[in-house]
């Protein structure tokens, strides 16, 4: 009897077995070979998963991103406050926990400006959107409760883009700032400016 073979499963077990030789030697210097030896396959069968090395990396950011996005709603779901939660939210850019993961991320990103495809550039924008609406809830969330103005709601893209270029800043420059520390930070005195009946004592 003939093994029947789960191909979303074999092509997820692929790209998980290669997370730490990409994490080591970058996508550059990665070849067909170590991911074939890393995963224990033969170099053709894994052609019958993948195009590319490139696409192999996709799929590794994919299947991590869903996997951080489960452990965040558990993470959010225990906080009461939006002020904590817009800071949780922020881990991403400086928990050890998302450190392979902002690792890779930034693979795919270089991939993506250096070798534009349009299912690449779909995912991009796909998460960008996804994360935004994410922090939109929280943001809402917190003018619900009263605990900012609702005027901060104009402000939420600015809000979020900030977080987002505070990332950038520390991660393509030499600035030493303790980056967890700024962001939160930045919220708490957000937060602090725009909590409702604030300058009407």
């Amino acid at each position: 009897m003939p093994i029947i073979v789960d191909k979303d499963q074999k092509r997820r077990d692929i790209a998980l077995s290669s997370r730490e030789i990409i994490l080591k030697n970058g996508i550059q210097n990665l070849t067909i070979s170590s991911i074939a030896k890393a995963a224990g396959i033969g170099k053709g069968t894994f052609y019958e998963y993948f195009k590319s090395k490139e696409e192999l990396l996709f799929e590794l950011v994919n299947i991590l991103l869903q996997e951080y996005n489960l452990r965040m709603e558990e993470k959010l779901s225990r906080l009461l406050s939006a002020r904590e939660k817009v800071k949780v939210f922020a881990d991403f850019f400086y928990e050890e926990e998302s450190r392979d993961l902002r690792t890779l991320y930034k693979m795919f990103t270089g991939v993506s400006l250096l070798s534009p495809q349009k299912e690449m550039l779909d995912f991009q924008s796909e998460c960008l959107d996804h994360y935004y609406q994410w922090f939109e809830q929280l943001i809402a969330e917190g003018i619900e409760k009263g605990e900012v103005v609702p005027q901060v709601e104009k402000m939420t893209r600015g809000i979020f883009a900030t977080a987002k270029g505070m990332y950038i800043i520390a991660e393509t420059t030499h600035c030493d700032e303790n980056l967890k520390e700024a962001v939160h930070n930045y919220v708490d005195t957000l937060f602090d400016i725009c909590a409702v009946g604030k300058g009407k004592e």
